[in-house]
């Protein structure tokens, strides 16, 4: 019998602990899920409890302000409030924003039409070819050169404008002249109306071959609007003097012209240098824009003296460049024979370092 209770006694024991075990068990598993607010409220208690400076008035703040247990972390993540800046320090600012001013817009360049007619009686047509070939190329684009030239059984015009890099068009006319002047000018109609005919936009020069430059004068051509005109410093061979042609302008406003003898006949007007002015190509294929008569097409065989006689026939539309002062040497023109052959030439036999130095 003694066995007997001993081992219901056992079995008592562990039914307790087992018991025990699951009641702590479960209210373990169900004191997870319960809120976090107690823990909190007992962790205000520790530090209410702490007597240290800091935390007693951090919590005599919380707990002054009204609704004081809606506090939450929005109060916390607010940015601090920002301090107004003293007179001294604000003036910089101001000043800063003063000088901070809207960029200007870059407007696009206008198209430099360059027309270069080549006589077949000079004899130096290669060398200058090439000279204004290296003033072209350091132009800023957009730049077209149109070369006529005379039909030739040399390619040597081809090949030099091949390879100078510059947006180019040549073109031959295969009419025959004896007076070389005649032959330039119909050359020069002959682009004229390759400009016309294709509708190209931008400000006409003509550039002789024997032209030289001052780059800034691109610029000012750019600037045209209509009809422009500036001085052109005449160099010729064997003469010890320096000739002036073109307007007489004070500031952009053209007041007179450079006088060649004009036979005492000053009341008509004096000619205008093919290379003293430029003007915009939309006055051939659109003249009613610039309220020209319609009827170009019946001068179109003489462009140039159309565009010369509308040059001149309102001088108002005729601005001088450069605008600030008109009177500026920006192009010079040598005169040079055309009709002679070279004087000179490198022999390729028996000549001396001495008669080099000649040459």
């Amino acid at each position: 019998m003694g066995s007997l209770e001993r081992s219901k006694k056992k079995v008592q024991l562990w039914k307790k602990a087992i018991v025990h075990f699951g009641l702590c068990f479960v209210m373990g598993f169900f004191t997870g899920f319960a809120p976090g607010g107690k823990a909190s409220i007992f962790s205000s208690h520790v530090v209410a409890s702490n007597k240290s400076q800091p935390v007693e008035m951090l919590h005599q703040q919380v707990s002054s302000t009204p609704h004081a247990s809606n506090v939450n972390r929005s109060l916390i993540a607010e940015s601090p409030v920002p301090t107004p800046l003293s007179s001294k320090e604000s003036e910089p600012a101001k000043f800063l924003e003063k000088e901070e001013e809207p960029e200007p817009k870059l407007l696009p360049r206008r198209l430099a039409i360059i027309v270069t007619p080549i006589s077949t009686e000079d004899p130096y047509q290669g060398v200058f070819l090439r000279r204004l070939a290296n003033t072209i190329r350091l132009v800023q684009p957009p730049l077209l050169w149109i070369v006529v030239e005379g039909q030739s059984d040399s390619d040597e015009v081809s090949e030099i404008l091949r390879k100078t890099g510059i947006m180019y068009r040549h073109l031959v006319i295969k009419e025959n002249f004896t007076d070389p002047e005649a032959e330039l000018d119909h050359q020069r109609n002959v682009a004229l109306r390759h400009i016309e005919q294709h509708r190209l936009s931008g400000i006409v020069h003509f550039a002789g071959l024997s032209n030289v430059y001052d780059l800034g004068f691109f610029d000012e051509l750019r600037q045209i609007e209509v009809f422009g005109t500036w001085p052109v410093a005449l160099l010729s061979a064997n003469k010890n003097k320096v000739t002036i042609e073109g307007p007489v302008c004070d500031s952009s406003q053209v007041i007179g012209w450079h006088l060649k003898k004009m036979n005492n006949e000053t009341d008509k007007r004096p000619p205008i240098h093919i290379s003293s002015f430029g003007f915009n190509s939309s006055i051939l294929w659109d003249p009613e824009r610039w309220g020209r008569p319609s009827s170009v097409q019946q001068t179109s065989q003489n462009s140039i003296k159309f565009v010369k006689q509308a040059a001149l026939e309102d001088e108002t539309e005729l601005k001088g460049i450069p605008p600030e002062d008109c009177s500026k040497i920006m192009l010079w023109r040598l005169n040079l024979p055309v009709s002679k052959s070279p004087s000179y030439h490198l022999s390729t036999t028996g000549s001396t370092d001495a008669s080099r130095r000649k040459i």
